[in-house]
């Protein structure tokens, strides 16, 4: 079979709706010979001269009346279908999205976010997923409608990013430990029995690098995959756990942080998600509300979307 002209359909409504062919070919933007080599051509595709000369006017055939509601319905729903999605209405939406990110974001964010949700668009629902890694299949197939997390270089090239928020490590520690008295010193911080968090179970790290260019060397006494533990033992002990601290706001409860006495680089927390999803309005909305969510306290110090 060869492919119809679905062109031939916005030249019939033409015709039929005009009952001439200049008439039509105005309505188009053709010229009379090209609206009459349509209409020939439209004969030939149908088998029915669908137009016939009365006088100085053209009548439809009963096959031409007979198609006349059909194609008006036809070239109806294809310009609906390529026209352009219109804005989103929060208050209508009916969808249920899927957000990979930590328990820290979870607890920091999600109240906040699920509050406005609730206020703004009760019929969606925000699922927070588990995120045992960073491979970006997930969002590539459909299944994650966002990732948060810090850029590396595990991160696909052509996921699209915003940031939300910028963050910086603290050193953090029971009440009444040992470090809290007196000015906390590089030298007292590496004499410190620390638990080391990493997912990875690798046992060095970037405060590692900077302790080693002083000379210091800190004592790793356990290793944790997770902040929330590792908030837990140092809130039973006298080991020091250093995290984000925006990232851990909401699980410090009474524990004492306290400034890195060195410079140790921040991270910052972006949004992810496939490049499939950018003209969706829903999607674009929600994220909308996830940065403006983060851009309000604790979350003060901003930073600039990414190109």
């Amino acid at each position: 079979m060869t492919t119809p002209d679905l062109n031939l359909l916005l030249t019939l409504e033409a015709l039929l709706e005009e009952g001439s062919v200049a008439g039509a070919a105005r309505r188009l933007s053709l010229s009379p010979s090209a609206m009459s080599r349509a209409l020939a051509r439209l004969r030939e595709t149908t088998g029915d001269p669908l137009l016939v000369r009365a006088g100085r006017g053209l009548v439809p055939t009963p096959r031409a009346r007979e198609l006349g509601e059909r194609v008006g319905r036809l070239v109806q729903e294809a310009r609906s279908v390529l026209r352009p999605q219109q804005a989103v209405d929060p208050a209508s939406l009916v969808r249920t999205f899927r957000l990979r990110s930590s328990d820290g974001f979870v607890e920091a964010v999600g109240p906040a976010l699920l509050a406005r949700l609730a206020a703004e668009a009760p019929g969606v629902r925000l699922h927070f997923l588990a995120k045992p890694d960073k491979e970006s299949g997930p969002l590539r197939r459909g299944e994650l409608d966002f990732e948060t997390g810090v850029i590396g270089t595990q991160t696909a090239p052509e996921l699209r990013t915003q940031a939300l928020f910028q963050d910086h490590f603290v050193a953090v520690v029971r009440p009444d430990h040992p470090l809290c008295d007196g000015p906390l010193t590089a030298a007292r911080y590496a004499a410190a029995r620390h638990v080391l968090v990493s997912r990875r179970g690798q046992l060095h790290g970037p405060v590692d690098e900077v302790l080693a260019t002083q000379g210091l060397t800190r004592t790793i006494a356990t290793l944790v995959p997770g902040f929330a533990t590792a908030l837990a033992l140092v809130r039973g002990s006298d080991l020091v756990a250093t995290v984000p601290r925006l990232h851990c706001a909401s699980l410090l409860g009474d524990l004492v942080t306290l400034p890195l006495p060195f410079s140790l680089p921040g991270i910052r927390v972006a949004l992810l998600w496939h490049p499939s999803q950018d003209a969706d309005p829903a999607h674009r909305w929600l994220r909308t509300l996830i940065r403006e969510t983060c851009a309000r306290p604790p979350y003060r110090t901003r930073v600039a979307d990414t190109p």
